[in-house]
């Protein structure tokens, strides 16, 4: 497994950007597909956002395609999502999450480890 940690959360105005950061441990990054997932208050955790372990294949929720961007540094073991035209709706804790084969996936119990968390609230 790998540990994760990640970061850029805070409060932003609709129509504003975020940028959220993921590091992880480890020296085999690029075996690990990585996921974006997040939750809302009383709502049950749904995914965002994942790529490939080689950075060449990208997956998106409908309601964030054409506004988030997933992308990686395997050199830096690092995974990002940039957030644009931010919605109130996408008030949420957003987590990062790591699987093992390198392959997509959209659902959560496909990923071996995940992080701790960040707020990411969008005013109105």
């Amino acid at each position: 497994q790998v540990q994760l940690v990640e970061s850029g959360g805070g409060l932003v105005q609709a129509g504003g950007s975020l940028r959220l950061s993921c590091a992880a441990s480890g020296r085999t990054f690029s075996w690990y597909a990585m996921g974006w997932f997040r939750q809302a208050p009383e709502k049950e955790r749904e995914f965002v956002a994942a790529i490939s372990g080689s950075g060449g294949s990208t997956s998106y929720a409908d309601s964030v395609k054409g506004r988030f961007t997933i992308s990686r540094d395997n050199a830096k073991n690092t995974v990002n999502l940039q957030m644009n035209s931010l919605k109130p709706e996408d008030t949420a804790v957003y987590y990062c999450a790591a699987r093992r084969w390198g392959v997509v996936s959209t659902r959560d119990r496909d990923y071996d480890s995940w992080g701790q968390g960040t707020q990411v609230t969008v005013s109105s």
